[in-house]
Order: structure tokens, then sequence, then C-alpha cells
């Protein structure tokens, strides 16, 4: 009983945080209320090791270092995505976990349904990749939460202006962004988020 419990109240606690509750603060981009777009994407460029570059601090991912996902398509059209980070330091054991996502063919694979475990989905939608699969903005219709993904753990400080550009332009809250730690030096640094934050 006390399990069913603590699994019933982790699944209210990441539903709400997927949904967007009050206590996330009030949006002051002139485009909050315009509705996210997803794009086109190319699923077998799209699979592979992807590094968390930054995003909107919440309780899951929350004092998360050298987070990275890796997407794997499956024969069933399904993607195996495993997630890995290790909390507050880069001597802590590396956690994983694993989803299972399933992309909308309706809407040329921009929006996948993931399953974060049964019976739980969330609806991901992909708002931006480069030509080149180099860069992905990931986010979430209420723009609550959002992803700055890469294929290199690093990129320059030109090229993370220019993804939080596209996500001002989106509507969001550029502000709430944090910077994800992949090197141990980067701990600490302006923008970047620290073990402990309550964003």
């Amino acid at each position: 009983m006390r399990r069913f419990l603590s699994c019933f109240a982790a699944v209210l606690l990441l539903t709400s945080a997927l949904a967007g509750c009050s206590n996330d603060p009030p949006n002051p981009n002139p485009r909050a209320s315009v509705p996210l777009s997803t794009v086109p994407v190319d699923l077998p460029r799209y699979m592979g090791r992807w590094y968390i570059i930054a995003n909107i601090p919440y309780f899951a991912e929350r004092d998360m270092v050298e987070s990275r996902a890796e997407w794997k398509l499956r024969d069933d059209g399904k993607i195996d995505d495993s997630y890995y980070a290790r909390k507050k330091s880069f001597d802590a054991e590396e956690k994983h976990y694993q989803f299972l996502d399933t992309p909308d063919p309706a809407k040329q694979n921009g929006a996948w349904s993931v399953q974060l475990f049964w019976p739980i989905r969330v609806t991901q939608l992909t708002l931006y990749v480069d030509p080149d699969y180099r860069y992905t903005i990931l986010g979430y219709p209420g723009k609550n939460l959002g992803w700055i993904f890469a294929r290199e753990p690093d990129i320059s400080d030109d090229m993370y202006r220019s993804l939080l550009a596209r996500l001002d332009a989106m509507g969001y809250d550029t502000s709430r962004f944090r910077r994800v730690p992949q090197r141990p030096d980067q701990l600490g640094k302006a923008g970047f988020a620290s073990p402990g934050d309550k964003d």
C-alpha cells in the first residue's frame, strides 16, 4: 500500500509539473500565448546521442550534471529513449532512465508521445532542428518546460544565444533557462544550473 501511495504521489507531481502548475512564474514574453509549432523530423538522422545543453529546471532534472539523451529507432517505428545523468556531482554514480516514444506521422514526426511509465504519457514537441542535425530545441505546449540539445557537450556562447533567441521568438521566457554543466569547471559559473537551485 505504501508503494502504491508513493507511486500515486509521484504521478500527481509529475503530471502537474508537465502540465504547468500555479507555482510557475507568469511568462512576460509578449508572444507567450502563441501556440508552439513543430518542425518536420528525419527520424534516422535524429537518432543517436544528444547532450542537454540547457533546460528550464524542474524536479526530475534539477541538480543533474553531465546529462544526455540517447535515441534509438526500433523496427516498429517507436523510439527507445534513454536518459543519463549524475546527481549534483561529476563523481556521483550515473543514473539511467528508460522511456518509450511514439512519433506522430501526422506531425511529420515533430511530435512524440513519450511514455514515462505506464499509463503516463506526455507530448514532446520538436520546435527546431538545424539542417545538419547538430542542434535541436524541444518543448511542451504550455511553455513551462523546454530544452536545448546538441551533439557535442559544449557549444559556443554565440550559438547558445542564437538558440535562446529562437525560444524567445516562440514565446518562451528565456530567463528561466539554465545551462546544464557538462564539465566540472562549469559548476557555479554564471548562467549554469548549480546543485540546490530552486528556480
